[in-house]
């Protein structure tokens, strides 16, 4: 369901802490997500390894438009190392969706672009049995998260 310019979200997620970040989008163009990992990356780090479900043609074509957008950056494309991390996605991303989906429920919107910012912020404070802890305190060392 589009809302407004918006029709794609971004799910970003590093699979040492679980830390998830969400990004609305307006296409599936490799230009926009390289903009918005640029984003991601300058604030946490950029990771050396970049996955995703879109398959090894798009992930090359983003790792580009990232190079060609910060030259320094090393970072290659790379499957998954253990089956179970296409689970951990999978899981990720129906996570997302039913808390996104509660979300604009409990707050009576269809603004799903809006409502991302605060799933993320759940999506991190909760106990992650992976990690065995929040995702805010895998990444931050924080216990409860901002």
């Amino acid at each position: 369901m589009g809302d407004g310019q918006y029709k794609w979200i971004m799910v970003y997620q590093d699979h040492l802490t679980k830390f998830v970040v969400l990004r609305p989008l307006t296409s599936k163009r490799a230009c926009e997500v390289a903009f918005q990992l640029v984003d991601i990356f300058t604030l946490l780090g950029a990771p050396v390894i970049l996955q995703s479900d879109n398959g090894s043609e798009f992930t090359a074509v983003v790792i580009r438009e990232l190079k060609k957008m910060w030259p320094e950056l090393r970072l290659v494309h790379g499957k998954p190392r253990h089956p179970q991390s296409q689970g951990s996605v999978e899981r990720a991303n129906s996570d997302i969706k039913d808390m996104l989906i509660s979300w604009m429920s409990d707050n009576t919107t269809t603004q799903w672009s809006f409502g991302l910012r605060f799933v993320q912020f759940m999506k991190n404070r909760s106990f992650n049995a992976a990690v065995k802890r929040s995702p805010y305190q895998a990444l931050l060392g924080v216990k409860d998260g901002p």
